[in-house]
């Protein structure tokens, strides 16, 4: 398993993991767009071509927001998400950001889990964050 930046041409690959990950996804558009800014970091789990999954980062004065994270569910509990996030944790640390935080349905306790794994606590709950269906956020900071 590699895992690399985001290019543009992975995004149809990386918009089905989307789409089928979250029941409001982004855009193909708000990736490009996202993917511009030199803040921000993404990147791919790839194999022989395929997408395993993807995660990323917005950085602001020393600050990661991770926005992103996703594992094909053919590709789920396999380590991918977690060697992605580490690898995104390690490239965000050289651009000089020292804090993360994260929001996360309460109900995925295997993401929570992740990150706790990687070193997130929990801080706050965020009332009715989620739509469709409704549900709290759990946020997290590392």
């Amino acid at each position: 398993m590699l895992i690399r930046q985001m290019r543009e041409e992975d995004m149809e690959q990386v918009y089905s993991i989307e789409s089928s990950s979250f029941s409001r996804p982004w855009s193909k558009d708000s990736f490009l767009s996202s993917l511009k800014s030199p803040n921000n970091l993404y990147l791919v789990a790839e194999e022989k071509g395929t997408i395993l999954g993807y995660c990323g980062v917005w950085g602001i004065v020393g600050e990661g927001e991770i926005t992103n994270v996703a594992v094909h569910r053919d590709f789920r509990k396999q380590g991918v998400g977690e060697a992605m996030l580490r690898e995104l944790l390690r490239q965000a640390k050289e651009k000089e950001i020292t804090a993360f935080t994260l929001e996360v349905r309460l109900s995925n306790q295997s993401a929570i889990h992740l990150y706790r794994k990687l070193g997130f606590a929990a801080t706050a709950v965020r009332k009715n964050y989620y739509e469709a269906p409704t549900e709290d956020a759990l946020i997290m900071w590392l």
